[in-house]
């Protein structure tokens, strides 16, 4: 008995150094939560310094990692982690087995930067791809975003919760609130002064449980030493202020046919008073904020009788008022933010985002067709890469451009206000590769080629070299990864599948600005590479996601060379080979839909399983399902989906929409077609009708990957190429 009792006591002595240990720092804690004892194979060092910096060292058996703050350290953790170690921690999975020894830094090994700051998320980045969130998920991309450096992170989670205090406030019913607040798949646009309503109306439940979210992320954030970026005031109002409260307001007009919420005017004495009580309720429930988010008129909102100067020095006050420390942070995104605003704000006192730096940066490159020839004049500002829109699947990116333009900007007259980098993705969870560059330029003092960086890259990618996945990703560099520079287009080469069906079918959305860049040749290749390497790296996550990932987009350009013979086959009246060529398209589709069946992240299921989960109800349930299942497909009702070209445009290449909505609308047009090829008669096909069904329906989709993943991805790929070969 007393050997027992004694053992226990051992044991609970462990335990509680374990928990000591892993309690001394958040990046202790951090590495426990990637490997449990993880954090007893570091030390752990902070150290004074002006600049951020990490250094590599090594004590005994034991990795030392210093820098001058937690960030900094939980950089030189990941580039440890990546480049000794070969172990790349991503989105889809941040835990790792870390060996019983690591291997050894046999010299220091040190990085600092002079960018301060380094941003992450876009508004569209919290619907497209964060809409249903839980804990569970923000705790892993917190620690992805401390991994990678990320200091200055924008947090909009719960600000619905502020509004319906402000309003309550102001006389506001909870049913006039949720006519002007936007539904969970539908934030972003609201808090952007697009819309109002859409997506609605909000259970009570849904705005309390956001608030206790926010309150766990900022919690997290804040034990890091990241900066929340909490959305400011920046003089929004309901539509209907004016007749309800008597508002002086300025009608910034519509957006894609929504009627956009109103502007307070400046010169309105309530200006003052409701921006107080705003940044009130903000304080309140989530504390004060070093930086604010404001985006007054964003995309095209009307300015008429606004002046402008007066505008931006009274949300400027406003928000000193609430804290005198407090920096404006603001996209710079078309007109925005019009210089007329800006322009007398004291420097310091705003940072703004250059949000698509790679392809239309407004920082003053006269390259750029948003040319701003003073740029943001005495403001900071950031380079940022947008790179994603509306959370599409495809691999797409300009991997030399970035590199070279980012440190083309740190050498020129505008560097002097360069302040850092962010990543300003609508949509996140794809192309890990291009994000894993930008978050290292401000850690790579000197410029260096994509062929440099990517040797590493494949290596930490895999945890171990082949020259057949650096052949292949050599491959993918110098075609699809190499949009070129003065390209525009909003991100991936879409997939025709994904496109609604017709005789001139290009792309799925309609803001896209596609160009042919590349063969689609060159990535069937490369996917070609990666099957012959399978076996070898079977059971290895990054790479069976990577492989899933690279066939899908060799299938879609499969389905972009079959088109054009499906095309020619009708207007040349040739029935059997319309038919051939139609059903092979087709059965591309399907074989698509079969091979991202393997893996949870391109299923739809995952989507609507995050969002079914966030209800307590069944009529919750149903809500957001439906605004899950309504954003991916017409975005908005039939005015704002064809009228106005939203649908389609956060279309995705998901496993179960693939088969039950994209390959239906195909067939559908091919079966009308072959009709007309025989009778001579033209049929119209209410395609939006087919999207809202099946938005409407509530039919189960699985969440898990299923089947093996090499062996799909094998057998689809023999079958593109025995396609081509029939095709020929």
């Amino acid at each position: 008995m007393r050997i027992y009792t004694m053992k226990r006591f051992i044991f609970a002595l462990m335990f509680l150094s374990v928990a000591l240990w892993s309690n001394a720092s958040p990046v202790s804690d951090l590495l426990e939560r990637i490997d449990r004892g993880a954090s007893q194979k570091f030390i752990i060092q902070k150290v004074d310094s002006e600049k951020d910096f990490f250094e590599l060292d090594q004590k005994g058996n034991k990795v030392v990692v210093r820098g001058n703050n937690y960030i900094s350290i939980a950089v030189g953790v990941n580039w440890y982690l990546k480049y000794y170690a070969g172990i790349h921690l991503t989105w889809n999975c941040m835990k790792a087995e870390l060996p019983d020894m690591l291997p050894p830094v046999l010299q220091p090994e040190r990085h600092e930067t002079d960018m301060k700051y380094r941003y992450d998320f876009n508004y569209c980045t919290y619907s497209y791809t964060m809409a249903f969130w839980d804990w569970e998920r923000w705790e892993q991309e917190i620690d992805w975003m401390a991994l990678h450096g990320v200091n200055l992170p924008l947090a909009a989670v719960g600000t619905a919760t502020v509004w319906r205090n402000v309003l309550l406030r102001l006389g506001y019913s909870k049913k006039e609130i949720n006519e002007f607040v936007a539904g969970p798949a539908f934030q972003a646009w609201w808090l952007m002064n697009n819309l109002e309503g859409w997506g609605g109306p909000n259970p009570d439940s849904w705005y309390e449980q956001q608030a206790e979210l926010q309150k766990k992320i900022l919690k997290r954030m804040r034990s890091f030493g990241i900066e929340p970026v909490l959305p400011g005031y920046s003089g929004m109002v309901p539509n209907n202020a004016k007749d309800k409260l008597g508002l002086n307001v300025a009608e910034p007009g519509r957006w894609c046919g929504y009627r956009r919420p109103a502007f307070l005017q400046p010169t309105d004495a309530n200006f003052e008073r409701i921006a107080r009580i705003y940044y009130q309720e903000m304080t309140r429930l989530y504390g004060k904020s070093n930086f604010y988010s404001i985006d007054p008129f964003h995309e095209g909102g009307s300015v008429a009788g606004v002046d402008l100067d007066a505008a931006g020095k009274a949300i400027h006050k406003a928000m000193k008022k609430a804290n005198s420390k407090a920096v404006w942070v603001a996209q710079a995104w078309q007109n925005c933010p019009y210089d007329a605003m800006i322009a007398n704000l004291p420097a310091g006192d705003m940072i703004v985002l250059d949000l698509f730096s790679e392809s239309r940066p407004q920082w003053g490159d006269p390259a750029s067709t948003w040319y701003r020839k003073n740029g943001f004049g005495k403001h900071q500002w950031l380079y940022c890469m947008l790179l994603n829109y509306g959370g599409n699947v495809g691999l797409h990116g300009k991997m030399a451009h970035v590199i070279a333009s980012f440190y083309n900007a740190r050498a020129s007259r505008f560097g002097q206000t360069l302040a850092g980098v962010g990543m300003t993705m609508e949509g996140s969870e794809n192309n890990p590769v291009m994000f894993e560059l930008l978050s290292e330029l401000p850690w790579r003092e000197k410029q260096f080629t994509k062929e440099e960086w990517l040797d590493g890259y494949v290596k930490a990618r895999y945890g171990r070299t082949d020259e057949r996945l650096r052949q292949a990703w050599d491959i993918l560099s110098n075609s699809i990864y190499n949009c070129p520079s003065a390209s525009t287009q909003q991100g991936t080469h879409e997939s025709l599948f994904c496109a609604r069906p017709s005789l001139q079918a290009y792309q799925a959305s309609s803001w896209s600005e596609m160009q042919d860049y590349y063969k689609p040749e060159d990535v069937i290749r490369a996917a070609g590479l990666f099957v012959e390497a399978a076996n070898s790296f079977k059971g290895n996550n990054n790479f069976e996601y990577d492989l899933i990932d690279i066939v899908r987009q060799a299938v879609a350009e499969r389905g972009r060379l079959v088109y054009p013979v499906v095309v020619a086959a009708f207007r040349s009246g040739d029935r059997n080979l319309f038919r051939v060529s139609a059903d092979r398209f087709l059965k591309l589709i399907e074989l698509q839909d079969q091979l991202l069946s393997t893996r949870e992240e391109f299923r739809v299921g995952r989507w609507i399983d995050l969002a079914r989960r966030m209800g307590k109800t069944s009529e919750e349930k149903n809500l957001y399902e439906w605004n899950a299942r309504v954003q991916i497909t017409t975005w908005g009702n039939r005015d704002a989906a064809d009228g106005a070209g939203l649908r389609d445009y956060a279309h995705k290449e998901w496993n179960g929409i693939l088969k039950d909505l994209y390959y239906q609308r195909w067939r559908v047009f091919f079966d009308h077609l072959e009709a007309q090829m025989v009778d001579g008669q033209t049929r119209k096909i209410d395609f939006y009708k087919m999207e809202e069904d099946w938005a409407n329906s509530r039919n189960h989709y699985g969440v898990s990957g299923k089947g093996d993943a090499v062996h799909v991805a094998n057998q689809v790929y023999r079958q593109i190429v025995d396609n081509a070969r029939l095709s020929h």
